[in-house]
């Protein structure tokens, strides 16, 4: 490995004294090689900075090569060290910090601007010299032929020997000499070549501005020009190349020939192109993939001209079943099948099918009038779903759900639209699956600020944003405050005060809900300690406590239960838990178990929501509770006078029934002293609603426990 030399002038010395050992054995002069290598400095400064230039010119080459030729290195090895030398060390030691692909292809152009000032240079010398030697006497005729044969027989050398593609040509465009290094790369011979003319190379992926540059540089108006080109070779193949074409000018500075230096990328290209190709498309099913998509999906969003995009997101119905089942070669290929499906779906200009990742494919449609096609779209997925795929003999059938975002673009980003696509598609598999919605952004809406909850449940709980307000549960017989339900809020830093139908099933469904329900117990009980202790036994309140299902089943509960009542110092019959009735239709012995032994402990135990579960009024009987919570639903025609009788007669029936099973009965949503009145005429035991009081906070119900203590 090359040490580097410290700092640029170091490292310019460097390439200086190794262009020197390179060209000093093929150059005729009398300096020694350092006295060599000081008269190549300054060459190798000028080749530094044109390599770093912020705009690159190919004068600085041409003069250099046009200086080897003045320092007498016109050996045809001189010129082709020196070439070696370029490419193998000027970046290495004179890039700097730039861009290496930018760097090497300005030392490719240095490269070729050297050849080009070294060959003018020859030419020009040759023809100084034969006009000198003409001056200078007919007898010194012999030497001058001698001369100007071996300048050629030098520049041939070069012109043949070099490793890349030489052509000249006249100003028309006519080939007059091309090296073999082009005609291995076309694939020709120079019998082939001769008559050819320039613009016969046309290629239908030529860049706009090719000819554009060819017909300046013929003109004198460019002294040169760079760009990708692709050539047809005989038979038929393509040959690509980065393609440097300079003018060459006569001694009065007037446009002569064209030189082009061609280099040969071809099987780089490929490469690229293959490296491409895996990077955006789906290795099993040979979809676009979720990069490609995005370059297309952010391309259509920003396109103008009242231009429209659609978007079908399908994600199929059951595959992880097939999946586990049949196992994941079986899921590959109904993947394989569903992708060619969808792929003869979208064969119209501006439509494209992606896989974004496993069972989730994307179709999109572009265009004036997407509001029709990506119906239509949708439609023809579809239809292209229902046939059954075989696989391993087995029929399987297929389903989807599709979420479908049509709109104008340049409203929206990628990510905003595949957001909502796939909260639509989530929609329709949520309505049964089978079937496609269209966006909704109210429902996004909703959805975002259900996840953005979600998210923040975790944190919430432990930042203490969580409290607690109580309802009074009134005696409906004397009117006396008996106790109060605790209902948890949340203090959320964006929304307010969230009720508890906001987060209580996002925190079942997260599992949070087991350590937020004992914070909410564990909090209610000592409230309950709290009231017990300013008002005494003369005012036994009770607190009420809502379990979820998920704490019914969790197998701490019991034991929690117990050890927060020992540590508040609080008796069990002070504690009332209520269970929905939903909750414990056709529940077994196991989850009934740890209400049992919480009823015999003390804790009262209430059915809440009764009437809405349609469970066996039988069940009562095996059920741990003491309570029932009938629910508002029975009891709202009670707020006028006269109450439907019907439901006084099913209030009625529930009430007899309740008491001659020894429990009691609670009434829910209690808003008016009508419904209290008749509610008490039933013979209801407790009730509780904005009547009486709304939920608050504890020291609203201390209040209302003096007035009835005090009485």
């Amino acid at each position: 490995m090359i040490a580097e030399p410290d700092g640029p002038e170091g490292r310019l010395r460097r390439f200086a004294t190794i262009w020197s050992r390179a060209v000093f054995p093929a150059t005729s002069t009398s300096l020694t090689r350092p006295e060599f290598e000081e008269l190549l400095l300054p060459l190798a400064r000028r080749l530094s900075e044109a390599l770093r230039a912020r705009t690159f010119e190919a004068e600085e080459g041409k003069a250099v090569g046009a200086a080897l030729v003045s320092a007498h290195c016109t050996d045809p090895d001189a010129l082709a060290h020196s070439l070696e030398c370029v490419d193998a060390y000027l970046v290495l030691y004179c890039g700097g910090d730039g861009s290496q692909e930018d760097l090497r292809i300005r030392s490719a152009r240095l490269q070729h601007a050297m050849a080009a000032g070294f060959a003018q240079a020859l030419r020009e010398r040759t023809l100084a010299e034969q006009e000198a030697i003409s001056v200078a006497a007919l007898q010194a005729q012999g030497v001058v032929a001698q001369a100007l044969h071996a300048t050629e027989a030098r520049f041939r050398a070069v012109f043949e020997g070099a490793a890349i593609g030489i052509g000249m040509a006249d100003l028309d465009g006519n080939i007059l000499q091309v090296n073999g290094a082009l005609l291995r790369m076309f694939g020709i011979t120079e019998q082939t070549m001769g008559g050819r003319n320039v613009r016969e190379w046309t290629h239908p992926d030529d860049a706009p501005q090719t000819w554009t540059l060819y017909d300046e540089l013929v003109r004198g108006e460019r002294e040169h020009y760079h760009v990708e080109k692709a050539f047809y070779r005989p038979d038929g193949t393509v040959l690509w190349t980065n393609l440097t074409v300079s003018l060459l000018r006569d001694a009065d500075g007037n446009p002569q020939y064209q030189l082009a230096l061609m280099e040969d990328t071809t099987e780089r290209r490929l490469l690229n192109l293959r490296l491409r190709y895996e990077a955006t498309h789906d290795a099993l099913t040979g979809l676009p993939n979720r990069t490609l998509f995005f370059e297309r999906l952010e391309k259509a969003l920003g396109a103008g001209n009242n231009q429209r995009f659609g978007l079908c997101y399908l994600d199929l119905d059951g595959f992880k079943t097939i999946n586990d089942s049949l196992g994941h070669a079986a899921g590959d290929r109904l993947l394989v099948e569903v992708a060619d499906r969808l792929q003869s779906c979208a064969t119209a200009p501006g439509e494209m099918v992606a896989r974004l990742g496993g069972d989730e494919f994307v179709a999109l449609t572009t265009g004036p009038d997407t509001e029709r096609e990506v119906d239509e779209l949708a439609g023809r997925i579809m239809n292209a779903l229902i046939t059954p795929v075989s696989i391993d003999g087995r029929d399987l059938t297929v389903r989807g759900s599709i979420g479908i975002v049509e709109g104008p673009a340049g409203e929206r980003g990628p990510a905003e639209v595949l957001r909502s696509a796939d909260i639509t598609m989530y929609r329709a598999k949520s309505a049964g699956g089978n079937r496609f919605e269209l966006a909704d952004p109210e429902a996004d809406a909703r959805v975002i600020t259900r996840h953005g909850l979600t998210t923040a449940l975790p944190a919430a709980l432990d930042r203490g944003e969580f409290f607690i307000e109580y309802q009074p549960l009134v005696h409906l017989g004397d009117g006396s405050v008996r106790g109060a339900e605790a209902l948890v809020r949340w203090l959320h830093p964006q929304h307010g005060v969230l009720g508890p139908d906001r987060f209580i099933p996002l925190a079942e469904h997260t599992g949070l809900i087991v350590p937020l329900g004992r914070w909410v117990l564990e909090q209610s009980v000592r409230q309950a300690r709290a009231w017990r202790e300013s008002y005494g036994d003369g005012v036994p309140l009770r607190i009420n406590v809502n379990l979820s299902p998920c704490q019914l089943t969790h197998p701490g509960l019991v034991q929690d239960t117990v050890d927060i009542l020992e540590r508040t110092g609080v008796s069990p019959d002070a504690l009332c838990l209520e269970v929905t009735e939903s909750a414990l239709i056709g529940a077994d012995d196991d989850l009934l178990k740890p209400l049992r032994r919480l009823a015999e402990m003390g804790v009262d135990i209430a059915l809440d929501d009764f009437g809405t579960g349609y469970s066996n009024l039988a069940n009562l009987r095996r059920l741990p509770v003491s309570i029932l919570k009938l629910d508002r639903s029975f009891t709202q025609s009670m707020q006028q006078f006269p109450a439907d009788p019907v439901d006084l007669k099913i209030v009625e029936g529930i009430v007899s029934l309740a008491h001659s099973l020894n429990l009691a009965v609670t009434v829910e949503g209690v808003e008016t002293g009508a419904q209290a009145e008749q509610l008490r005429i039933l013979g209801c035991d407790t009730a509780q609603g904005w009547y009486y009081a709304r939920p608050g906070p504890p020291d609203r119900l201390h209040d209302l426990a003096l007035v009835d203590a005090t009485g």
